[in-house]
């Protein structure tokens, strides 16, 4: 017989499988809740219609057993789920440990890095679980986008020589009688493929940062969505692109994700196109006028950029580019604009939050290797890049988003770490 799932159950045969939720005797009735993917069940024992060896199994039964129930499904207007299934054969798969690690039914007691310990019944919570069938909407509506505008998928090597930023945050390691890294984003090589004929490209995978902050929005392995595509006329060719993709996303979560929104108690508000675009001078000096004097040419700090999505939000954009950025604040293969002082990139945030990095790349050769040297890097470790720049290579632009903190901000958790299956922390490589 098929398995039947909660939310499928009508009058007639079935059989449901899944995890005891509850269990209640009450003289001649036993009711055990009976939880699966999509739902709850109740399974109904009445004493003379089943054999007493039933009613021993029950009361033997602890909480998470794994069972499956063979039987009737009734309507019912005594169940506050209006079924009930009145068993033939019930059978107990898999015992479950007493007492349990983490309490099932009450994951927002437990301390956080317990319930990562035991996500495996950390997720058997409706709650956990919606987060998650939210994610897998939003990334197949992010490759549901790329496809429907001729983008081809990718899969750039996880194991890298060189960093496209360099610094100390890359994750080194020995690789045979090679020094090698794992890479911070798959930038190099989505560059190179803009040289292949392949001129709009994407990639959806893992990405790491050896970075020891211990904030709401950093994990040392992260999922780094990256599109990069050829023959644009600016870098507002890619900003256009990339609202475009976060609106799709936001309607097919709205449109897919009905029960899990629900379940979350949240309603996502689908952003307006465009997005508002702020110079860097723009917000250093909507901060300066707020208290808030920043260096021009630094970086805006996580309270910086909380506060500037304060100010954005109080003009009604929660959703925003910052754009023209100094040069020198940018990676070498952001393009300079002709007076060198500012550059062709820009970051997305949302509510004071960066989501994405991206710009125009320099794609002259002569003036790529300068910025390379300009940044102090060794132009030999990365010949194998700039050897796609010398046989014709067309104006380009791209950007990376971080997967998990849309996510984040899509099905609002404060912590990030909430969105992810198993997070890496410098404390956590485990499980």
């Amino acid at each position: 017989m098929i398995r039947t799932y909660s939310h499928e159950i009508k009058p007639g045969k079935v059989l449901a499988m899944g995890w005891v939720e509850n269990i209640r005797i009450m003289g001649s009735l036993a009711f055990i809740t009976l939880r699966d993917r999509e739902g709850l069940m109740q399974v109904t024992l009445k004493k003379g219609d089943v054999p007493d060896e039933y009613f021993e199994l029950v009361s033997n039964m602890n909480k998470e057993d794994c069972i499956s129930v063979h039987g009737d499904a009734k309507k019912s207007s005594h169940s506050r789920l209006g079924i009930e299934i009145y068993p033939e054969k019930i059978e107990i798969v898999s015992k479950a440990e007493t007492p349990l690690p983490i309490d099932t039914g009450a994951v927002k007691h437990t301390l956080k890095d317990k319930r990562f310990d035991y996500r495996f019944l950390d997720m058997r919570d409706p709650k956990i679980q919606a987060i998650f069938r939210i994610r897998d909407v939003i990334f197949t509506k992010m490759r549901e986008y790329f496809e429907n505008n001729r983008f081809i998928e990718i899969h750039t090597p996880v194991i890298q020589a060189a960093g496209a930023e360099g610094g100390a945050t890359l994750f080194g390691f020995n690789y045979y009688q090679h020094k090698a890294f794992l890479r911070q984003s798959p930038q190099l090589y989505k560059q190179i493929m803009m040289a292949s004929g392949l001129d709009r490209v994407y990639e959806i995978g893992p990405a790491f940062r050896a970075e020891k902050f211990h904030t709401r929005r950093h994990v040392s392995e992260f999922i780094s969505v990256d599109f990069e595509q050829a023959w644009i006329e600016s870098e507002e060719d890619v900003m256009k692109t990339l609202e475009e993709m976060v609106h799709h996303v936001y309607k097919g979560v709205k449109k897919d994700c009905k029960t899990a929104l629900d379940i979350l108690e949240i309603d996502p508000e689908i952003p307006k196109l465009p997005f508002k675009r702020f110079t860097y001078d723009e917000v250093l000096e909507a901060l300066a006028k707020s208290g808030t004097k920043i260096k021009w040419g630094s970086d805006l700090e996580d309270a910086d950029e909380k506060k500037f999505g304060e100010i954005a939000k109080k003009k009604g954009h929660e959703w925003y580019f910052i754009i023209k950025y100094p040069a020198e604040m940018k990676p070498f293969y952001i393009m300079a604009e002709q007076d060198g002082k500012y550059s062709r990139g820009f970051d997305l945030d949302c509510k004071g939050m960066e989501l994405a990095s991206g710009g125009q790349r320099e794609h002259r050769v002569n003036k790529l290797v300068e910025r390379m040297k300009a940044a102090e890097l060794n132009s030999k470790d990365f010949n194998f890049y700039i050897d796609a720049f010398k046989y014709g290579m067309p104006p380009h632009a791209g950007i990376g988003l971080g997967g998990d903190r849309l996510v984040q901000q899509i099905v609002g958790m404060e912590n990030i770490k909430e969105t992810i299956l198993f997070p890496r922390t410098p404390e956590k490589v485990t499980p």
